[in-house]
């Protein structure tokens, strides 16, 4: 039996507006940068803290939620998967990019959480 996961969990903050697009058949698709603080203390006892950077994609109905309520600088809970994509350039170059695809987004900086879940799996 083949079994497999691929599930990511992250809270971090938007650094600008989602992007939105659309696909040629009219699907909607947000994407944005999550950006993810950690810190920790060395073997010398010094805080250092560093960012990770991650690119998140939304597709339909939750693409369309991250349009009227995501802004920059604002914190999120992301899950989804990880997906990397594979394409060649014009002079022949291969090129890749592994993106968060989101199921779910949380609001976290908001009056009141504000849940969002991608339904159409």
């Amino acid at each position: 039996m083949n079994f497999g996961l691929n599930k990511v969990m992250l809270i971090g903050w938007l650094d600008a507006e989602p992007e939105i697009r659309q696909t040629p058949n009219g699907r909607q698709i947000a994407s944005f940068t999550l950006a993810v603080p950690r810190s920790w203390v060395s073997l010398q006892g010094e805080h250092r803290e560093e960012t990770e950077w991650f690119s998140v994609v939304a597709w339909g109905g939750l693409a369309e939620i991250c349009d009227r309520y995501l802004a920059q600088e604002r914190q999120v809970y992301v899950e989804g998967r990880l997906q990397t994509r594979r394409w060649q350039d014009g002079q022949g170059r291969t090129h890749f990019r592994t993106e968060v695809v989101a199921r779910d987004i949380i609001a976290l900086t908001s009056q009141n959480d504000e849940t969002f879940v991608d339904d159409s799996d």
